[in-house]
């Protein structure tokens, strides 16, 4: 038997990698809040609120008592929503050791701080290893065993390449990056844009309009995270542009999904209740929209998802806005630099 793995979150995700890991023989243990969550995925061996349709392997623990899954795991998963990795670090407390190492797979920005999820786990634990695993990656393609690749990112080499090593399977593909800021802003704001996509799609326009949302959108995205000092590089790869794009046309993604409902008509509370698991994208579009001010920042199209979702605003007038928009060169810093 492999090292044990303590799995903090049962939902998609974060049962998705149990299966993963549990196939490569390592000891998995989930932790879940409610004991009839607990009770079905260990008798019935199915989550099916989050993964319907899938059978869990005997070989994944469950359980409600969240320090008896983080002892002795040699690494813990962080899998629960961005807003609530504060409580669970409050709750696991000093059962954390050094040694254990740290992996979050959350992609938002913490609402009330406008931290990054790296920035928050390093006030509790400052001496334990930490990485993040994003990309494109739907848990419930993941559990089917579909091909998937994601990144691995931490400032240790040496972390990075464990994690790398622990997840990678031959329909898991994983590659390092030491740029954490930017895998975690690529992951946390690209669900941003797939909720404007969702939006277009919800009012009836094109591939056309999808197109200009994500070739636009991943430019806010690397002009935001270059400012806070990521590398612009970390946005045309795996946790960049290609979670943006998977993450803007496919229906499993909730932040489309909530987005299309919008579009329809449906107000913010409403599409939540229908998606009914949470929807990283809102809150973090009311952060970054927050941060995007006070670095004085311009976010277009954040600022109009922002101005949908937080102040009524009507979308179709939100998408004229965005069209009639001052007329710019569309690569800003070269056309400051070059002269026809």
């Amino acid at each position: 038997m492999n090292a044990k793995i303590g799995i903090l979150g049962g939902g998609s995700w974060g049962t998705a990698l149990a299966m993963l890991l549990a196939q490569k023989e390592y000891e998995v243990h989930i932790w879940v809040r409610n004991e009839s969550q607990a009770e079905e995925i260990s008798v019935k061996r199915t989550n099916a609120k989050y993964l319907p349709g899938i059978s869990i392997p005997k070989n994944i623990n469950v359980s409600t008592i969240i320090k008896d899954v983080v002892k002795d795991s040699e690494i813990i998963l962080l899998a629960v929503p961005t807003n609530s990795i504060r409580e669970i670090l409050e709750s696991i407390g000093d059962a954390v050791v050094s040694g254990q190492i740290i992996v979050n797979v959350a992609k938002g920005i913490e609402m009330r701080s406008m931290k990054m999820i790296s920035e928050i786990v390093t006030e509790y634990y400052p001496d334990n290893g930490f990485a993040v695993l994003s990309g494109p990656s739907h848990a419930e393609e993941v559990s089917r065993e579909i091909p998937t690749t994601v990144v691995s990112a931490s400032r240790s080499k040496e972390v990075a390449e464990l994690v790398q090593d622990v997840f990678s399977s031959p329909a898991f593909r994983v590659y390092t990056n030491p740029d954490v800021l930017g895998v975690e802003l690529g992951g946390a704001l690209k669900n941003i844009i797939a909720l404007g996509a969702g939006i277009s799609d919800g009012l009836g326009y094109g591939d056309n309009t999808k197109a200009a949302l994500m070739t636009r959108g991943i430019y806010e995205m690397s002009k935001l995270g270059v400012a806070l000092g990521a590398e612009a590089d970390t946005f045309s790869g795996l946790s960049g542009i290609g979670d943006l794009i998977v993450t803007c046309t496919s229906m499993h993604s909730r932040n489309r999904r909530a987005g299309i409902l919008i579009g329809k008509g449906y107000t913010m509370a409403q599409a939540v209740e229908e998606i009914g698991m949470a929807v990283e994208g809102i809150k973090t579009t009311e952060a970054v929209y927050n941060l995007s001010k006070s670095l004085g920042i311009e976010m277009p199209i954040t600022k109009e998802i922002y101005n949908v979702l937080y102040n009524g605003a009507d979308v179709r007038n939100s998408v004229q806005k965005l069209m009639s928009r001052e007329k710019k060169h569309e690569m800003e810093i070269v056309a400051s630099l070059k002269s026809w």
